[in-house]
């Protein structure tokens, strides 16, 4: 027999990115990956090339300028940031040092796909509770707590429901929470909220022993291509994190590109005006063809077909054949909706285009039922 892996292995499906081709089509446009609209800043691409004849060197292992400069650029202090591949690796090392067999982990209905994942890897036990109204319920939440809970996964806001709760909730969450269980906020896309620094989420980490803040440089800064993330955390939680993360898990490259991204505060600034814009508007345009949209707090918005009687798979069939991927819900129990992300503003409009032309067929195809 050959080696056999942990049975709970088996029992995990694997995660599935955002398609990025369609066949047969000369022009993509990709939505499916809430990737940043206006990609990396020119000095974030000048740093990435500069580095070109230094590969064969191995990074910083503890990417000490990278963290003076994240702390710099949100006022934290750099010996509570952990850096990673991308915030998902620090996710992972999170649910394996704090999770594992006997444990549980507590996730919300429509989390991101990758928070129960993580735990299940680590051998715990996931316990997903209710939303209300795509958002995640605090009550919810505090009510599943056991003596085996050692995690909970929340991502504020939440990818795919762009739901945000309130950091007064947030707050009230942390301290009902027994003292053994560590909350992992998940601020992946807090860049495009009004407090990009996530201060009420500063305050709880530094406040406490059982906070932790992961972030990313995948969405505002479009660097997702070079998987950076950072963790700003507790002085134990640093200590466990730097014990068992990879000893190079952040490349050179990558660093360099990353410290110059966090300088470039025009071209953040520029994002997120820009994603404020093209949300609003877009989310004006799918409404006046009748499709209901959900959730505005992150670099996308979920189009609710499913509540107009109409299909989100003939919706996205119908985008394909445009050369448009955005996302299917279905894998997140949302199989009336699609997530797209907000792109320039040539995509925007080919989207409302989009959705305008496949209402108006069906409602013609209604009418002839």
């Amino acid at each position: 027999m050959p080696p056999q892996p942990r049975p709970s292995i088996l029992e995990i499906e694997p995660y599935v990115g955002g398609e990025s081709k369609v066949a047969g089509a000369n022009r993509v446009i990709k939505l499916s990956s809430n990737e940043g609209a206006l990609g990396p800043s020119k000095r974030a691409m000048e740093a990435y090339r500069a580095e070109a004849g230094e590969i064969h060197r191995y990074p910083d292992g503890g990417a000490t300028a990278l963290r003076e400069a994240i702390g710099a650029a949100f006022r934290l202090d750099p010996a509570r940031i952990v850096c990673g591949a991308g915030s998902d690796d620090l996710l992972c090392l999170l649910a394996q040092g704090y999770g594992g067999p006997g444990t549980e982990t507590i996730v919300t209905r429509h989390a991101f796909a990758m928070h129960p994942l993580y735990a299940r890897y680590a051998g715990s036990t996931v316990v997903t509770v209710e939303e209300r109204n795509l958002t995640a319920d605090v009550d919810a939440i505090l009510a599943a707590v056991s003596p085996r809970t050692t995690l909970v996964f929340l991502a504020n806001p939440n990818n795919p429901t762009g739901t945000l709760v309130p950091w007064s909730e947030i707050a009230r969450l942390r301290a009902r929470l027994p003292e053994t269980v560590l909350l992992v906020l998940d601020l992946a896309y807090a860049e495009y909220l009004d407090d990009p620094r996530g201060t009420a989420v500063v305050d709880l980490v530094e406040g406490g022993a059982n906070t932790v803040m992961t972030r990313t440089f995948s969405k505002i800064y479009g660097l997702g291509g070079l998987r950076l993330g950072w963790a700003y955390a507790p002085a134990a939680v640093v200590d466990v994190l730097n014990r068992i993360r990879s000893p190079f898990n952040a490349s050179r490259p990558a660093q360099a590109a990353a410290i110059a991204a966090l300088a470039d505060t025009e071209h953040v600034a520029a994002s997120r005006a820009h994603n404020r814009r093209w949300r609003a508007w877009l989310a004006q345009a799918l409404e006046s063809t009748g499709v209901p949209v959900r959730g505005t707090h992150g670099n996308f918005l979920l189009a609710d077909f499913g509540a107009v009687g109409r299909s989100a798979a003939e919706a996205d069939a119908h985008f394909r054949a445009r050369g448009i991927i955005v996302r299917g819900m279905t894998g997140y129990g949302l199989p009336g909706m699609l997530r797209i992300t907000i792109g320039t503003q040539e995509e925007m409009e080919a989207v409302a285009e989009g959705t305008a032309e496949f209402m108006q067929r069906a409602d013609r195809a209604t009418a002839h039922v």
